[in-house]
């Protein structure tokens, strides 16, 4: 039975078409500083202004990027780390993003 369910949810996420919307630099960039000053993501601020029901659960803030094994190379010798400790990495590289908000923290 639990099976039977979970497909069922999997047939409804393929139903799910995803639209990008161009309209422009100035409304993209408004809506995605309403979604940050809501604390939500711009996804679920568009579905607002449409008028569309909203996920109610929290998001987790996080700031997300995809490096590739040559990123990891870089980031290993600009931080002095062994190219295998992609955790030191990932925590030097979080620590950069705050320094570069707060200069002091980089005194």
């Amino acid at each position: 039975m639990r099976t039977n369910r979970k497909w069922e949810k999997e047939k409804k996420a393929v139903k799910a078409v995803q639209i990008a919307f161009d309209v422009g630099d100035e409304v993209n960039r408004q809506i995605r500083i309403e979604a940050l000053d809501q604390g939500i993501n711009p996804p679920d601020r568009i579905r607002q202004i449409l008028g569309l029901s909203v996920n109610s659960k929290p998001v987790r803030p996080r700031l997300s990027i995809s490096l590739s094994d040559d990123d990891f190379v870089i980031l290993a010798t600009k931080f002095g780390v062994p190219l295998e400790d992609r955790l030191k990495i990932r925590q030097l590289a979080a620590e950069t993003l705050i320094a570069h908000l707060d200069p002091d923290e980089s005194e």
